[in-house]
């Protein structure tokens, strides 16, 4: 089936709504590439109770799978790191490790990307090979190199990139390191999310040349973080806005098991909060917390009764935060060496203090010891994690990785 008018559809979409130029090169890309070709062998949507469908090419209508191929969403293709919809039947429990990502974001991220014609760029994350195939029609199968870990995943994208004109360098490997057989680049783009951006991309990209990657260790309140590498092998730049994407395979989060209540048996500490701890549910205070306590998740479980407790845990620190609500408020018991909700709640206060300012007001500056992170004024050099500059209020994160 033709489906030249439902990608001409798709950029007119796009236009109408900001995230492509109007005389954007990547238009063309769009019109050309056919999204259905990498969503096989099928698709897992979502339905109620948490349950997947799977949808196969195969055992659908054309017009039905081309109908959710142009769909402005990301469509799940693989769960739990080996499962794909041609093998099951009826409705399925697991967890999206691989997926074509909605056309909005894709098309957005290569827009901030500033590519020019002549350009290489190494793409972290092939996933479906998509975005890889937007970027060869652009810039020509040698201008793009992509690594994809998962080698089954790997597989399917060259697959449809050669059934599609593009014999690109497809490598399957930890995209964590890059790829320096090839650097140095003009550009890194990760398509899946990373607790902080690795050197190794920073070695791998040209002076002036730009990485833009998903940062953050929680599956919410994480950020597009654009830098341009500078001559001294340094990266500086800011977050551009809110991103979500699955995190790379070696730095996924396990989710914790076992009997929450034993783990948070013995505190050392108990006190009201200064502030609601359900303020972790948005956005910018999770990012936030995550620049604090980078090894903490926040943890929702509901209990017997209904009611929902909240926690945070450090597992590598044996530290834990434990919250209950009752009609005076929030109280919090913590446990362990390290007072995680002290720290972020310090971090919080002096956020809301500071006029509680979006995810696009922070900065970041990246070496090969140490990722800085700050809000406001200019780069604080000392080790705290917040610190007020004069009257000139500045907030500051620092992640020292040697």
């Amino acid at each position: 089936m033709d489906t030249a008018s439902e990608r001409r559809a798709l950029a007119d979409r796009l236009i109408a709504s900001g995230v492509l130029r109007p005389d954007s090169p990547w238009r063309s890309a769009i019109e050309a590439v056919p999204r259905e070709l990498f969503l096989h062998p099928g698709v897992f949507l979502p339905v109620d109770g948490g349950l997947w469908e799977p949808v196969t090419a195969l055992g659908t209508s054309p017009e039905e799978w081309v109908r959710i191929a142009y769909r402005d969403e990301s469509l799940a293709t693989q769960l739990d790191g080996h499962l794909t919809a041609d093998q099951v039947t009826g409705t399925v429990t697991g967890v999206p490790t691989s997926s074509s990502t909605n056309p909005t974001t894709v098309v957005g991220m290569l827009e901030q990307l500033d590519v020019a014609d002549d350009h290489s760029v190494l793409e972290i994350g092939t996933g479906t090979g998509y975005s890889s195939a937007l970027m060869c029609h652009r810039l020509g199968e040698d201008g793009v190199t992509t690594v994809e870990v998962d080698a089954q995943v790997a597989a399917r994208a060259d697959a449809a990139l050669e059934e599609t004109g593009h014999s690109t360098w497809t490598v399957t490997g930890d995209g964590l390191l890059g790829h320096p057989a090839r650097a140095p680049y003009d550009r890194v783009i990760a398509t899946c999310a990373v607790q902080r951006i690795p050197y190794s991309w920073v070695r791998q990209t040209k002076p002036g040349g730009i990485i833009l990657a998903t940062v953050g260790s929680w599956p919410y309140g994480t950020g597009l973080a654009k830098v341009t590498v500078n001559d001294d092998g340094s990266a500086e730049g800011r977050i551009v806005g809110r991103s979500s994407f699955m995190h790379a395979r070696a730095q996924a989060l396990t989710p914790l098991a076992g009997d929450l209540s034993a783990r948070t048996a013995y505190a050392d500490t108990e006190r009201p909060t200064k502030i609601p701890p359900v303020l972790l549910n948005e956005w910018m205070p999770a990012f936030l917390a995550q620049l604090t306590t980078r090894r903490a998740q926040f943890v929702r479980a509901t209990v017997g009764d209904g009611s929902q407790s909240l926690y945070l845990f450090d597992a590598e620190h044996e530290s834990f935060a434990a919250f209950t609500e009752d009609t005076s408020g929030w109280t919090v018991r913590q446990g362990g060496p390290v007072a995680l909700w002290d720290a972020i709640e310090e971090t919080l206060t002096a956020w809301q203090d500071s006029g509680s300012p979006d995810i696009a007001s922070v900065r970041l500056h990246i070496t090969e010891q140490a990722h800085t992170y700050w809000i406001g004024g200019q780069q604080i050099t000392t080790n705290n994690r917040t610190r007020w500059i004069g009257d000139q209020r500045a907030l500051r994160w620092e992640q020292r990785l040697t």
